[in-house]
């Protein structure tokens, strides 16, 4: 057991999400995945071997292993997003499989916002659909590094390599114009296994990886340190205890960056400036810390600074604003319309907000603005601008996913609204033609 630990603890983690139109084949390839990697324990395969029998089915439903709600397992369908863990020697993997239906394409924001890696499936018999491009745009405005077409149920149109040919032009080239610098196309059939975990013996004119190969090798960075340094305050530590009368800390974990015992510091948004004068983690000194560490701050001088606050690097401190300018995935069934009064949370800090203006709304099957919709509705992509009571220290989500990005909250139930990319947008068609907005997108993409 010890030896195993060891291993998994020097292989690199990978966070990756699957999407799809409906009954694409999304669950089936996941349980493929988890089942021929050796992931799946034995009671969990009986589990599925029983449940498969008792609906008729003489094989395995590996599709089971992922839709655990009783709803998703009598339609069929993935209703919500199924979180696994699984390892191979080589690599770590938590994976996220998100909704088809256009009804859940809200999920995929959850299940993609902190993937490295999206698993876009197509099934062979209908190419590139719809919500196809849907899954594309928002894996584009999500800034998901990479990016996989899994074209499915290759088996069902005999393997043809020109079928195959045609679905992964027409996806790339949708992807290129929405700014995603590169897409792998693998054929797939995760109902057999064919190019899944193992190559297949019917497509021998494919000569790329298989789809675990390719979660196995692409590149991973995880240097969180290279990023703008953050620190958003969680909590004030004021023990005032004779052993320590006079200690002060701010207690939170590094969103990105590192910070040095004797660096200069700017407290946002107040404005005032201090000095490092100690880092404390795990109940030790440490001289320097760095994400994704929890740590607690102490300064210099005494500054008033509560939760909600952020400490940066005074050299490098985000612009402090109270009108944010973002494109945002609506996910809530209530509408959000101009003038309303919302909720803003960004990372510690929740301000009251109202939304000043929606100027535009995606469509998404040839990526123009319709201007001036007036509101956004469940799963709609637009562009908002929203006027905060108080001032945010917010930088643009291409610059970091973490403090970039923010949530729109109903203030009368707490149900979040809007997920919020700050500044986030991508290059359409026309612009993509033109030239416009080419170096900006290609420089967001470089983590």
């Amino acid at each position: 057991m010890t030896a195993i630990s060891e291993q998994l603890s020097t292989t690199t983690l990978l966070r990756f999400a699957t999407a799809g139109s409906v009954d694409d084949g999304k669950s089936t390839l996941v349980g493929r995945l988890l089942h021929d990697s050796k992931s799946v324990l034995t009671d969990q395969l009986e589990a599925v071997e029983h449940a498969s029998r008792s609906r008729g089915q003489e094989a395995p439903d590996l599709a089971l292993l992922t839709d655990g709600l009783r709803a998703e397992r009598e339609q069929g369908i993935t209703i919500d997003v199924a979180y696994r863990y699984f390892a191979t020697p080589r690599r770590r993997f938590i994976l996220a499989d998100t909704p088809g239906h256009v009804q859940y394409t809200r999920n995929m924001v959850t299940g993609a916002s902190t993937a490295e890696l999206a698993v876009v499936l197509v099934d062979a018999r209908n190419g590139v659909v719809e919500q196809t491009r849907r899954h594309a745009a928002v894996a584009a405005l999500l800034r998901v590094p990479h990016v996989v077409l899994a074209v499915n149920k290759m088996d069902l149109v005999d393997y043809a390599e020109p079928v195959f040919a045609a679905i992964a032009e027409e996806f790339t080239s949708y992807a290129a114009s929405l700014g995603v610098p590169e897409v792998t196309a693998i054929p797939i059939s995760a109902l057999a296994g064919d190019n899944v975990v193992e190559p297949s013996a019917h497509m021998d004119w494919y000569g790329g990886p298989t789809v675990l190969e390719h979660l196995e090798t692409v590149p991973v960075s995880h240097d969180l340190t290279a990023c703008h340094a953050r620190f958003p305050v969680q909590y004030v530590i004021r023990p005032q205890t004779a052993e320590h009368p006079d200690y002060r800390g701010y207690a939170g974990q590094i969103a990105a960056g590192a910070f040095r015992v004797g660096e200069a510091v700017t407290v946002l948004p107040s404005g005032r400036t201090s000095t490092i004068a100690g880092i404390d983690a795990l109940g030790e000194s440490v001289d320097i810390a760095w994400a994704p560490q929890s740590v607690t701050l102490r300064l210099a001088d005494d500054i008033d600074i509560s939760r909600g606050d952020l400490i940066a690097p005074a050299d490098d401190a985000p612009t402090v604003t109270q009108d944010v300018e973002a494109t945002v995935c609506h996910v809530a069934d209530q509408p959000l319309t101009v003038g309303q009064r919302v909720l803003l949370k960004h990372t510690t800090r929740t301000v009251k907000a109202i939304v000043k203006d929606i100027p535009s709304r995606l469509a998404l099957d040839d990526l123009s603005q319709h201007p001036a919709p007036g509101q956004l509705v469940a799963n709609d992509i637009g562009r908002v601008v929203v006027r905060t009571a108080e001032p945010l220290a917010l930088d643009a989500y291409a610059d970091s996913r973490r403090t970039g990005s923010f949530l729109l909250i109903d203030p009368a139930d707490g149900t979040t609204l809007t997920a919020g990319m700050a500044g986030a947008s991508f290059a359409t068609a026309a612009e993509a033609a033109a030239g416009a907005g080419t170096e900006t997108e290609a420089d967001a993409w470089d983590f």
